[in-house]
This record gives structure tokens, C-alpha cells and sequence, in this order.
């Protein structure tokens, strides 16, 4: 049985001496493991289209046991990332929480959609790293079942204070007069900037700008409430946050 779809690999592992085994995120089923049969040969011709961070057109053979790489086309293969290796730690990151968060023959068509915009955004090189790595966390911590509570105080229901409170720990905010002990202190643009990641359309996520001194702290906030949800180490940001 063939299959056709588009699909971002997220994901290559080496099998044997010349197979690999690629990790797609596409929009109709998800997340997709296939096999791509003599990719490490030099004159393969489906080494562009299935290596990693290409957009690819797949038409897909599903075997007793795994898919295989029938064809495949390139649509953008997103070069540029390896002119930057901090860009380029940054995409791995995301492509790392697409694989964590994404879930197999589950349409994920909001995630491929958000992934591929931050991969346009790195590549051109113009847009702050810490506000496309924010969006690309909290927009997937909401795509994922974990969308903070924003709406209002969880307390008095109070919609905005000048100063307000996010809990990574519940999800949720307080007004300045509900303060929670360990909740994190907040200008209220900045929860305004928490709103618009989650609930806007996903091309506008990466569309707000706030001082430096927000933007530092909005990029702890949504980087402390990933964490708390995943439960885990991520090798990836490890090493992001290590050429900073």
C-alpha cells in the first residue's frame, strides 16, 4: 500500500552502512517513522529530500513492519541553517519537541505549520531567537494539552493588573492582588504577549515585540512551564543554551 503525503523530517538515525531511518512530522498522520533505503550513498537520490529539516512531497510504501521512502521531493530544505550553528541548535531543539510532543497517525497540521514558519524565521536571520523560541513553546505546549490558563486571575477572575503573576508549576495567572508564592512576576504586556502566542492564529505567533528586558524574562517563562510538562532533559536545549 502507498502512501502520499508532505511531511518536515524532524528526526535521521543511521541503520546498517548505508540505510537510514527518518522521523517525519506531517500534517495528515502526525508523526511517521520510514526507512530510506542506500541514503548514505553518495549518488542516492533521495539524499535531499529525506535529510534533516527538508520539506519533502513522500510517497511512502508501508511494509509488514515500517514504512519505506518509495520518492520523495524536495519543497525547502531550509540550507541556510547550517551557515548559523546556533540556528541550527535551535531547529534541532524544535525538531526535538515535535518529536516528544507530536504523536503518530494524529493530524498534526498546526504543529508542521508552526515548525516550518520558525525554520523560515531562523533562516532569514532577522527575527529575535528568543521570540521564536518562545512562540514555538508555548504554541506547542497548547497544540499538546497544555494550554496555561491565561484567561483571567485564577483567583478573583480579574482579566489584567499592571503587574500579574504567571504559575509554571498550575499553569495559570494572578492579578497583582492574588500574588502566589513562587509564581513569577510579570509586567502585564507580557502576559498580553502569552496571550497572543496561544490563542492567535498560528502564521501571526511570532508577530509581538517587548523591551529586552521583557523579552528575557517572557523567554524564562515559557522555557520553566515547557519543562514542568515535559519532566525531563532535552539534550538539545542543553546544548542551545550552551553556545549563548
Amino acid at each position: 500500500m502507498t502512501t502520499t503525503t508532505r511531511g518536515l523530517v524532524i528526526r535521521e538515525q543511521t541503520i546498517g552502512e548505508s540505510d537510514r531511518l527518518v522521523t517525519l512530522l506531517t500534517a495528515d498522520y502526525g508523526l511517521v517513522r520510514a526507512f530510506v533505503r542506500g541514503a548514505k550513498q553518495i549518488k542516492n537520490r533521495l539524499a535531499s529530500s529525506t535529510s534533516l529539516f527538508a520539506y519533502s512531497d513522500f510517497s511512502l510504501y508501508r511494509g509488514r513492519d515500517a514504512f519505506v521512502v518509495n520518492n520523495a521531493s524536495p519543497i525547502e530544505v531550509f540550507f541556510d541553517l547550517r551557515k548559523d550553528i546556533l540556528r541550527q541548535a535551535l531547529a534541532q531543539y524544535f525538531a526535538q519537541l515535535a518529536y516528544e510532543l507530536a504523536e503518530e497517525e494524529q493530524p498534526a497540521s498546526e504543529m508542521l505549520s508552526v515548525l516550518l514558519n520558525a525554520l523560515h524565521l531562523l533562516c532569514g536571520g532577522k527575527k529575535d531567537l528568543r521570540i521564536i523560541k518562545c512562540a514555538v513553546e508555548f504554541r506547542l505546549m497548547c497544540l499538546s494539552g497544555y494550554m496555561p490558563d491565561i484567561l483571567a486571575c485564577a483567583n478573583c477572575a480579574a482579566y489584567e493588573t499592571d503587574r500579574m503573576f504567571f504559575d509554571t508549576l498550575d499553569g495559570c495567572i494572578y492579578c497583582e492582588n492574588c500574588g502566589k508564592s513562587g509564581a513569577i512576576p510579570c509586567p502585564k504586556n507580557v502576559i498580553t504577549a502569552i496571550r497572543f502566542i496561544c490563542l492567535t492564529e498560528p502564521k501571526k505567533i511570532f508577530s509581538f515585540s517587548l523591551s529586552e528586558e521583557n523579552t528575557d524574562l517572557l523567554s524564562a517563562i515559557s522555557e520553566k512551564y515547557l519543562l514542568t510538562r515535559v519532566q525531563r532533559k532535552l539534550p538539545t536545549l542543553e546544548f542551545y543554551k550552551a553556545l549563548l
